[in-house]
């Protein structure tokens, strides 16, 4: 019994000493005094054409600004950190693996047993995409007998409650995601294709920028919360994004970027400059016939090239901050030698604009097929190098050739706005908004056909 009771003692004992043992895998509080001294604000993000993407080699995205603005405030370095979605924004953040959540978390009570919830509070809802007119939908109830289209997951469950919840009678289509992704759809509503789709007010929001003709009023589910979110170890962290939010909402750098994404049209209208039945494409001739013999080109693809780009509007700056005839970014330009404050003069521009095309024919040099190598450039003059390679890759994964162009790169260059394909493990630049990379294409190819044909070399 004596022996007994002993046995019990040590035990007992054992667990105490375990029990007061750090666990392995629990994270040392970091709060705001810890990011301080080292330097740098780690944000976890998920790539999206609201929070972050790559675009002509440059980062963008309206909550990654925010972050960006967020660090400066306080004195710090912004190291990006992209995962998954969001259980593993979560998970990572939960790990220590980041500092702050910076994209638009769902508010959940459950979450808040862990996380701390700051920044400015959004509402995001599902809506209806349609375009605007007389014939658009007011009322839910109008959308019984009417054909709608929408990919799997979240918008065709909320479209199947709806039906329930309305009796039945709204005719749900599912599109498969390698046939067309979510933008398509929305695309689709803006050129008549089809009448009626289902997005978030954040993505229907963006996509208007681009098709101004749609009507996005009309919401089909409940108001969800969200917000940027910090580990519950955090809360001065917390504190001070809340402190940021309150103060600079209202600021030009803020209603800036909110301009940038959610108001800018990333569509601006052109007109022809000159007539070309004069003989002229633009007052930029004899620049565009000079440079384009130092990339083996017909000149008039390249006047084609900077008709989409600018309208020959040398003074034009894009959303993304594109300057000049050719549109270059300005650490593109910085790389390619213009000088400071010259980004606007027609020849620097065009010049610059050549040696960054020289650079992707070496890049793209196994691309046999000159047509095919021309196309491929464009691209990449129009997303950056780093989307077509992704999309060469994707080719080459599922069996299609990744020197070719129609139905081969091309079609995952369409399919990269899809988490399917951006998120596979071959990719190495995220999300793209690839129906506008293959337009692009499309559009200056086609144009300069036409030229070859109305103006001679």
């Amino acid at each position: 019994m004596k022996r007994y009771a002993i046995q019990q003692l040590c035990l007992l004992i054992c667990l105490c000493l375990f029990s007061c043992k750090p666990k392995q895998n629990e994270i040392p509080p970091v709060d705001l005094p810890q990011i301080k001294e080292r330097g740098e604000l780690v944000a976890l993000t998920v790539n999206g054409s609201a929070s972050y993407f790559n675009y002509r080699e440059e980062p963008m995205g309206f909550q990654y600004e925010l972050a960006q603005q967020f660090a400066r405030s306080l004195g710090l370095k912004l190291r990006i950190q992209v995962v998954k979605d969001e259980a593993e924004l979560i998970d990572s953040l939960l790990r220590g693996k980041g500092d702050l959540i910076a994209y638009n978390l769902p508010i959940t009570n459950p979450l808040k047993d862990s996380l701390i919830f700051c920044g400015e509070e959004n509402i995001t809802r599902q809506v209806i995409v349609q375009r605007k007119g007389k014939q658009a939908l007011k009322d839910v109830t109008q959308l019984i007998g009417k054909e709608i289209y929408t990919t799997p997951g979240i918008f065709h469950e909320r479209l199947k409650n709806l039906n329930s919840e309305l009796g039945g009678g709204i005719n749900i289509h599912e599109v498969p995601t390698d046939t067309a992704t979510a933008e398509d759809l929305i695309t689709w509503v803006s050129e008549e294709t089809i009448d009626y789709t289902v997005a978030t007010d954040e993505i229907a929001r963006i996509n208007r920028t681009y098709y101004p003709n749609l009507d996005i009023s009309m919401a089909i589910s409940f108001d969800q919360r969200s917000a940027w979110a910090v580990r519950k170890t955090s809360p001065l962290l917390a504190e001070a994004a809340d402190q940021w939010h309150k103060e600079n909402i209202g600021s030009a750098e803020f209603k800036a970027s909110a301009r940038r994404y959610f108001e800018l049209n990333k569509r601006p209208s052109y007109g022809p400059i000159l007539s070309v039945r004069e003989g002229k494409i633009s007052h930029y001739d004899d620049l565009f016939r000079k440079y384009a013999k130092q990339i083996g080109w017909d000149w008039r693809l390249l006047a084609s090239l900077a008709y989409t780009e600018s309208n020959f509007n040398p003074d034009v700056v894009s959303w993304a901050g594109a300057r000049g005839l050719m549109q270059l970014m300005p650490a593109t330009a910085r790389a390619l030698g213009v000088p400071p404050g010259k980004e606007k003069d027609p020849e620097e521009s065009i010049k610059a604009a050549v040696k960054y095309i020289a650079s992707m024919q070496r890049s793209f040099e196994r691309i046999e097929e000159k047509e095919d190598q021309t196309k491929f450039i464009l691209a990449a003059y129009n997303a950056g190098i780093g989307h077509v390679t992704d999309a060469m890759a994707l080719a080459e994964k599922y069996g299609r050739n990744q020197y070719l162009w129609e139905h081969n790169v091309a079609h995952f260059i369409l399919l990269k706005s899809e988490k399917t394909y951006y998120q596979d493990p071959v990719c190495k630049n995220g999300y793209l908004r690839g129906t506008d990379t293959y337009r692009f294409v499309k559009e200056i190819t086609d144009r300069a056909e036409y030229y070859k044909k109305k103006i001679r070399r």
